[in-house]
């Protein structure tokens, strides 16, 4: 597989424009999703928008002359990550915002490093668990339960949205060490690996979203708003931020893109609050800064560079434009 990472040396401005860019596209996500499913099913908002990001990135590859992967047995494991990455947590983001706000989604999405590291550890054998890690992850988990809220009577539709999202943060968890494990080692470029992926993704929704949520839309029904917001969710969400992504990790390494994980949760409550006049509640922004502290930890960023200049193993930074760390 051509290399994606490059060492963590260089200058900022060749860097920095792509990263911000990316995490305020991906930030966003949460925003253009709760607008999408005030007219859309959750299952034809993800149909729609994988139908975008695939196109854009078909179009990458016909454009830089590459093609998708041609191992069948390949395209079995996309078919298993495409499910995990793409088709179920992005529909259950959507169902949780039909319950929850925006912010509150993008905080559950920063999670998803808390339970991808032990997973890679424990199941696929990819990483190993340290006392430095251990101690992240479980910073990490009481942040999870402080942006619950467990000392209060919750419950209702706000749990069950606040569950959903993080369900979908549990599908990027077990996604990303899958794909470390069957797919990274394997000959093709990155897009040519998201491309596959999403079509993949696509090809399922196809034949679930009839079956599960009726008959499709009219576009001509639906509001400006909301075709804006599913063609940017598909064209920005999931095309063009895989690219940004890769060009972040070639230039600038993958610590530097993994820290895209902290700006994310921060964007998504700024756009939420300005924009749709979204509330938080004290403890949700107080226990997503407990989450980020945790995987801070976890990832070893307070002590990394001081200690190895090289990019970490890192397994948050594999998974093609959604949302390792993205929605």
């Amino acid at each position: 597989m051509r290399s994606l990472t490059a060492p963590d040396t260089s200058q900022p401005r060749a860097w920095l424009p792509s990263f911000l860019l990316l995490a305020a596209v991906w930030g966003t996500s949460f925003l253009f999703i709760k607008v999408g499913v005030r007219e859309l099913h959750p299952l034809w908002l993800t149909f729609a928008r994988v139908a975008a990001g695939v196109t854009v990135l078909l179009v990458v590859l016909a454009i830089t002359r590459d093609r998708l992967p041609r191992d069948a047995r390949l395209w079995g494991h996309l078919a298993v990550v495409a499910a995990l990455g793409v088709a179920v947590p992005f529909t259950l983001f959507g169902y949780g915002e039909q319950r929850v706000s925006s912010a509150l989604a993008g905080i559950w999405n920063a999670a998803t490093p808390l339970v991808a590291l032990p997973l890679a550890a424990l199941v696929f054998r990819t990483e190993t668990l340290t006392r430095r890690r251990v101690a992240g992850i479980a910073t990490g988990f009481l942040g999870v339960l402080v942006v619950l809220g467990v000392w209060r009577d919750i419950g209702g539709s706000q749990l069950t949205g606040q569950l959903m999202c993080f369900g979908a943060a549990m599908c990027y968890a077990v996604a990303i060490p899958y794909q470390k494990k069957f797919i990274a080692g394997r000959a093709g470029s990155g897009v040519s690996m998201a491309a596959g992926q999403l079509l993949m993704a696509l090809l399922q929704l196809a034949v679930l979203a009839p079956l599960l949520a009726g008959a499709p839309p009219s576009p001509a029904a639906l509001s400006l708003p909301v075709v804006v917001c599913v063609l940017a969710l598909g064209a920005l969400g999931t095309g063009l931020a895989f690219v940004l992504n890769l060009r972040v990790i070639r230039v600038a390494g993958a610590s530097t893109s993994a820290s895209v994980t902290y700006l994310m949760p921060v964007v998504a409550t700024v756009v939420g609050v300005l924009i749709l006049g979204e509330h938080l509640v004290w403890n949700q922004p107080l226990g997503a800064l407990i989450v980020l502290t945790g995987v801070a930890v976890s990832q070893g960023v307070l002590t990394r560079r001081r200690r190895d200049p090289r990019p970490p193993d890192d397994p948050t930074v594999l998974q093609p434009g959604t949302a390792a760390v993205t929605s």
